[in-house]
């Protein structure tokens, strides 16, 4: 059964077009994962087919009485409600249903007859639908779930207000859950999460009976749980069965057999024009120009797919700092609340630290106390000399609402206007990405404009937060390729191990010297 069908879609911003003439449907059970580089519109997609944006043309059919569940990390998470409280609205239509059921038990006492038999009747279909999902077993659901996703360490009756950005993604992905929707919509769900609950999500979609369309550029996890790709490229969006690394395969193969056949069509086209161009004005083989000028008219010309700019990132590095980057003496990191034992740690110059653990025990609290951000609680943080400290924050909550360009030339007023375009373009930002407000952009295409920044700044010491979220593959891959050819010192939180393994020469466990019950 077609749950969803689109027919015709097009849409675009200015006068950037993001999807042309596409159409898709998705069928009871199947898991989707929506691929492409970042800014390609998967986002879009999401948010045109839930209706939070009209698009240009097209339709959008849902089947009847579908329940749709969309992860979306913009929901905001209203002040005074405790986790408990929001895991709990998932089963809101349920609590309505009861308080309809209650309802007709009072009506019950003055109905007559017939009435009374519909009113049975009612009482019972909805006394089923109680029953087939789990409205008796609320709490005990609310527990396993939040289990699931850590969210029992954290307290289910902590304030929402009082979370971490990785908290309340977890909070939003446990809601979406716990709902058990006809299809779940998941735009890059393990952005925030740890490795231990990276794990319990996959293997929770490998189990899901319904269906679901998943965006996610962590590739492992991808493949462990999808049968399905949609790519999305120039403007289209094509269907292969079978998990990421099949649809390169297949993909690779497509596009070679296209150049193939693009490069003997241009060869044959050459071939042509030069025969018409010789032979044209001699009267004895002018009708023979004609009609290889008839044959030229009618060749479909196979057009080759632009390529997509690939980022290059190259950090630009500072004079040798001392031996000692920082040290701690009994530092106890923190807000209201002790999130650290008392912490004795060192970090020399060279060595790369990849910070790990569950979200919620402090690693990017530790990073702000070190950097000076945050006072601790106790103790203190001794910085080395010669620092030339690079940060990357784990996220931005404010709106930018300036241009790319302006973003850059803020930090390096000394750039002409041509280095900020040629720094940003390095990037794989293309010209009208890099005349758009930062706003409109895409999660991915807003990290490479912050890692525009930071690689354009001459640093000896990397403080990265999570800078591998919401990017794509290709930007992933550099980055990676970048850190290794980098020669400072590199502090780094991570929850992909495919990443950081690489890239570390040491692994710092948060989970040993958290307050917090792990």
């Amino acid at each position: 059964m077609s749950i969803l069908t689109v027919k015709n879609l097009s849409h675009g911003f200015g006068d950037r077009a993001i999807f042309n003439n596409v159409s898709f449907r998705l069928l009871n059970g199947e898991h989707i994962g929506l691929v492409g580089a970042n800014g390609e519109g998967k986002s879009t997609f999401m948010n045109i087919v839930t209706g939070k944006l009209e698009p240009d043309e097209g339709q959008i059919e849902w089947a009847k009485r579908v329940r749709v569940g969309y992860l979306d990390q913009h929901t905001s998470l209203q002040q005074g409600m405790t986790i408990r409280d929001v895991l709990k609205t998932a089963f809101q239509y349920l609590f309505d249903l009861e308080t309809e059921m209650n309802q007709i038990c009072d009506r019950m006492a003055e109905a007559s007859p017939e009435e009374l038999e519909q009113l049975l009747e009612d009482m019972g279909t909805i006394q089923d639908i109680l029953t087939n999902n789990d409205f008796y077993v609320i709490d005990a659901k609310v527990e396993e779930i939040g289990r699931g996703l850590g969210l029992d360490d954290v307290g289910l009756d902590k304030d929402v207000q009082d979370l971490s950005g990785g908290q309340r993604s977890k909070v939003l992905l446990a809601k979406l859950l716990l709902e058990k929707p006809d299809i779940l919509l998941l735009d890059e769900p393990t952005n925030y999460l740890d490795e231990q609950h990276i794990e319990w999500l996959k293997r929770y979609l490998q189990e899901y009976e319904n269906a679901f369309i998943l965006i996610s550029h962590d590739i492992p996890f991808l493949n462990s749980v999808i049968n399905l790709i949609y790519h999305m490229e120039n403007q289209e969006l094509n269907r292969y069965v079978g998990d990421y690394d099949s649809f390169m395969q297949v993909y690779e193969a497509k596009k070679q057999q296209v150049e193939a056949a693009y490069k003997k069509q241009q060869q044959e086209i050459a071939e042509l024009k030069d025969f018409v161009a010789r032979n044209k004005a001699r009267v004895a083989t002018r009708n023979m120009a004609m009609s290889r000028q008839k044959k030229l008219d009618k060749i479909e010309v196979i057009e080759l797919a632009r390529e997509k700019p690939k980022p290059e990132f190259n950090f630009r590095e500072a004079r040798v700092p001392g031996k000692l980057i920082f040290q701690t003496k009994d530092l106890v990191i923190g807000y209201d609340q002790p999130l650290s034992k008392p912490l004795n740690l060192r970090m020399e110059r060279g060595q790369r630290i990849a910070l790990v653990g569950a979200n919620g025990l402090g690693k990017t609290t530790l990073l702000k106390s070190i950097l000076g951000e945050i006072n601790p609680i106790s103790g203190s943080v001794e910085l080395g000399d010669y620092l030339h400290i690079g940060y990357f924050q784990q996220e931005i909550k404010e709106a930018n609402y300036k241009t790319c360009i302006d973003e850059v030339w803020q930090d390096f007023p000394a750039y002409s206007q041509y280095e900020v375009r040629a720094a940003l373009a390095k990037c794989g930002l293309t010209t009208k990405h890099i005349e758009s407000k930062v706003v409109v952009l895409s999660g991915g295409e807003q990290a490479k404009v912050r890692l525009c920044k930071l690689i354009n700044k001459e640093t000896n010491i990397l403080v990265l937060d999570e800078p591998t979220n919401h990017l794509d593959v290709d930007a992933k891959e550099e980055l990676k390729r970048a850190l290794n050819a980098y020669k400072g010192t590199i502090l780094l939180i991570c929850h992909e191990p495919e990443f950081y393994r690489d890239v570390v020469t040491d692994v710092w466990n948060c989970e040993t010297w958290t307050t917090k019950i792990v």
